[in-house]
């Protein structure tokens, strides 16, 4: 009877984990859509679902805590909740992240600003990568996958050093730009981060799976 119990209420927590992904991968997509377009509408939408994902992320967190210490979970079973309770984390830091650049976006003005550095759209199509494999990973439990998520993120950070020597070009020819270029590396540092907050996912995907983390034995 405990068993089925615990069973059922597992199988709870992670069809909100799995609902939770589904919204910071549709924040992730409308946060590209809105910079592409400069749609001012679209990145207030975006910082609105944060309200959403955050709640979503207490719910998840109150039904893992409620499940370690009613059914005192062990061994397989308490990795289980536990990399639930690490994994929220890292979505409803993704969700800050889009929102943050949502919140940039309202302050473009005057010339398309996706463009004007080549290589943040690069790194947003590939964070937006990231995020996807690492949720559809996570619910597949494919460990091949998160590895190859994890190798993904020397390219992001690639391209975050491609964009500050691009931002450093544009500051050359015009020192009034600065508060542009400002706006261009914080939106790079953002999709830097997501990538980072993908990655942890999959690392939290193999100890959920394995016990182990960097080839270190946690439980």
């Amino acid at each position: 009877m405990m068993r089925t119990l615990f069973d059922a209420e597992l199988n709870k927590l992670n069809v909100d984990l799995t609902k939770m992904g589904y919204l910071v991968e549709v924040s992730i997509e409308n946060m590209i859509d809105a910079f592409k377009h400069q749609d001012k509408t679209l990145a207030k939408e975006i910082m609105d679902n944060d309200r959403l994902i955050n709640d979503m992320e207490r719910a998840i967190e109150s039904r893992s805590f409620n499940l370690i210490l009613r059914q005192q979970p062990i061994a397989s079973d308490l990795r289980n909740v536990t990399s639930a309770l690490k994994i929220v984390t890292d979505l409803e830091r993704i969700g800050d992240q889009a929102a943050d650049i949502a919140e940039i976006i309202l302050n473009f003005e005057g010339e398309h600003a996706y463009r004007t550095v080549e290589h943040i759209p690069t790194m947003a199509k590939k964070a937006k990568m990231m995020v996807h494999e690492a949720i559809d990973a996570f619910i597949k439990k494919d460990l091949s996958t998160a590895q190859m998520v994890i190798k993904m993120d020397d390219e992001i950070d690639s391209l975050f050093q491609e964009v500050k020597q691009e931002v450093t070009e544009i500051l050359k020819e015009n020192s009034e730009r600065i508060d542009y270029c400002i706006d261009f590396l914080m939106i790079a540092k953002y999709l830097e981060r997501v990538g980072d907050h993908a990655v942890n996912i999959c690392e939290w995907l193999e100890f959920n799976q394995t016990g182990t983390m960097n080839d270190h034995r946690l439980i």
